[in-house]
């Protein structure tokens, strides 16, 4: 595989990856991507006070490799689980933002097709609406015979990805030594994680890191172990056979190669189930005939609504998670549920009316 130094400007010149990073139009489409949904935000608005010169800075910092991490902003997530995040300054996501539009059409297209995390068009319904046509197929053509799953997930993924690994899986593709600086300082800014181990959820890089390195996995599964059907979403995937006896032999493959070749273990609930019962991934119950939204989503809307109804919440604030609900619900067969759940809402603002009152 030939490895990348140069890439061609709009112009059709060569020019090296840092070049291309530091572009003053890449540098503006960074911008403008990290702003997004956040231009009110204090960091946003300093930044933008003097954007020309800040731009600048940020074109001159990658130029010469002397770009250094911020500090890490660290909080907890508790949905869908308990996560802690570690987040840059806007500066630093300007920046990463620049690396990233540049390396991540580079390693795109060498991904497998059905790995569908943080991808320009894939994401999290593509992967369900392949997991779903898998069964539907099945269940169509073979509806007498079973099917069954390798369910499984990398055990505190992000926390456990070894930089050395990743280093080297970078450097197979990108040859560029001062593009690689300022991916190394990167990695190696990992805030209170141990050093020459784990990656923050919060940065961006991190997501595209996090595809290179079980890139190696997925070339595992496709061309070694020759799994047919096989779809990742970050560090959940599905392997389906009518073969119990070969899903097994394949996740011992697979636990081997993650302990010896990536330093990764799996989730302890790793497990192999017949497809007739449901598969959870991304969200969703799946089965031939149809898919559900998963119970402990359910959950969480009600739980919001309570708290709405208790005054935990505001009204902006549970209409918000309505709204992003009903979005995910509305990729499942959920009609009467979204109904349901549309209902509890209004109840709760006649009752939350009924306390103000």
């Amino acid at each position: 595989m030939k490895r990348i130094g140069h890439i061609k400007d709009k112009r059709g010149n060569s020019i090296t990856l840092v070049e291309a990073m530091a572009d003053y139009g890449n540098v503006q489409k960074s911008y403008n991507k990290a702003r997004k949904g956040k231009r009110y935000r204090k960091d946003v608005i300093r930044f933008t006070k003097e954007k020309e010169e800040n731009l600048k800075r940020v074109r001159e910092d990658i130029l010469t490799q002397e770009y250094k991490p911020g500090t890490y902003h660290y909080f907890k997530v508790y949905e869908p689980k308990e996560r802690q995040i570690m987040a840059l300054p806007f500066y630093d996501r300007v920046v990463q933002h620049a690396i990233n539009n540049v390396l991540e059409p580079i390693f795109n297209k060498r991904f497998i097709f059905h790995s569908y995390a943080c991808r320009k068009k894939k994401g999290m319904h593509k992967a369900s609406e392949t997991l779903q046509g898998w069964l539907y197929g099945w269940k169509k053509y073979h509806g007498d015979e079973p099917l069954y799953a390798i369910k499984a997930d990398i055990h505190h993924y992000f926390q456990s990805i070894d930089h050395g690994i990743l280093k080297a899986e970078i450097r197979r593709v990108i040859k560029d030594k001062e593009a690689l600086t300022l991916i190394d300082r990167i990695i190696d800014h990992n805030g209170n994680m141990p050093d020459g181990v784990g990656i923050p959820v919060g940065n961006l890089t991190s997501q595209l890191f996090a595809n290179i390195y079980l890139d190696k996995l997925d070339r595992f599964i496709k061309h070694t172990l020759g799994v047919k059907h096989y779809v990742r979403y970050m560090d959940d995937f599905i392997l389906l056979s009518p073969d119990k006896g070969q899903l097994r032999e394949w996740l011992e493959a697979i636990e081997i190669f993650l302990r010896d070749e990536l330093r990764l273990k799996l989730n302890p609930k790793t497990t192999i189930l017949a497809a007739k019962n449901g598969i959870d991934f991304v969200g969703y119950k799946h089965r031939g005939t149809h898919k559900k939204v998963r119970r402990d989503s359910i959950k969480r809307m009600k739980r919001k609504i309570k708290w709405y109804v208790k005054g935990k919440i505001t009204k902006e604030k549970l209409q918000k998670s309505v709204r992003s609900w009903t979005g995910h619900a509305s990729h499942a067969d959920s009609y009467n549920l979204q109904k349901k759940i549309l209902t509890l809402v209004a109840r709760a603002d006649e009752q939350a009316a009924a306390k103000a009152a």
